[in-house]
């Protein structure tokens, strides 16, 4: 499953590490001339209502798509891990806020939460990623704080305790190594939602906004033509399952690898 899931990210990400050096056309050249036109040399996929290189978009696209998805997932795991770790070892008051606050986020869908603060703060790539990053911290303090409760009473953090060991010690040394496999299992899997998401904000709008090439903006503008140049909807549709099935599988298969629990 893993090796699958890899070497379908691995032809991805070297596409679009080589982006500008493999595309044929300029993604942000219009062509009104050659708008709608069927696949050929110049044009591998064709073009679009535009006359823009769908190839082109689709391989630059990339690098939006997936370095927003990589920022975005970065940022909720430093936020998560350290609130989780803090509220989970020491508790108290501070715990009873942040649960508070993450209890009612979590009762609102993170989708409909994401829109909500990406329509407030306004329709740009900055603002989408604040949108789900503070909807997905949610997730890793949960799962962060879970396994701490459950191993800050054990023996060999009792024993760190009585050697006199700080609390920041005993969180960076003994806590911290417990908690990377479950993490890096919830961020592979969490990767393909945060591409779902990202594309389907930037479908709606409140993404990237044009002529920026970015998968769901894609999507967006081949939506009316899709009964009769469909191929404008595929082409990044079919981008975003693959990506999103890589992902998945990676995740699926470090989980079985790792024996890590859902929790």
């Amino acid at each position: 499953m893993i090796i699958c899931g890899l070497s379908f990210l691995t032809v991805i990400i070297f596409i679009t590490l080589l982006g500008p050096f493999i595309v044929p056309n300029d993604p942000l050249s219009a062509n009104m001339s050659e708008r709608l036109a069927s696949p050929s040399v110049t044009y591998p996929l064709g073009t679009d209502h535009m006359g823009r290189c769908i190839f082109s978009r689709l391989v630059i696209g990339a690098q939006a798509t997936l370095g927003i998805t990589g920022l975005v997932v970065a940022s909720v795991v430093m936020i998560g891990i350290p609130i989780g770790l803090v509220t989970g070892y020491i508790g108290g008051r501070i715990d009873s806020v942040i649960m508070r606050l993450v209890d009612g986020l979590l009762a609102l869908p993170e989708f409909i939460l994401a829109i909500t603060i990406a329509g407030f703060l306004g329709p740009s790539l900055i603002n989408l990623m604040i949108s789900i990053v503070f909807v997905k911290w949610i997730g890793y303090t949960r799962v962060v704080r879970g396994i701490v409760i459950l191993e800050r009473n054990k023996d060999y953090v009792s024993a760190a305790k009585v050697s006199g060991s700080s609390n920041w010690k005993i969180i960076r040394r003994h806590l911290l190594p417990q908690i990377i496999s479950p993490v890096l299992v919830l961020a592979a899997l969490d990767i393909g939602k945060v591409i779902l998401i990202i594309s389907s904000l930037s479908y709606l709008g409140l993404g990237a906004q044009p002529p920026a090439p970015e998968w769901g903006a894609m999507l967006n503008d081949g939506r009316p033509y899709f009964q009769t140049v469909p191929e404008l909807m595929i082409y990044p549709g079919l981008a975003i399952f693959f990506v999103v099935l890589s992902f998945n599988l990676i995740g699926e298969g470090l989980r079985d690898k790792l024996d890590v629990k859902r929790h």
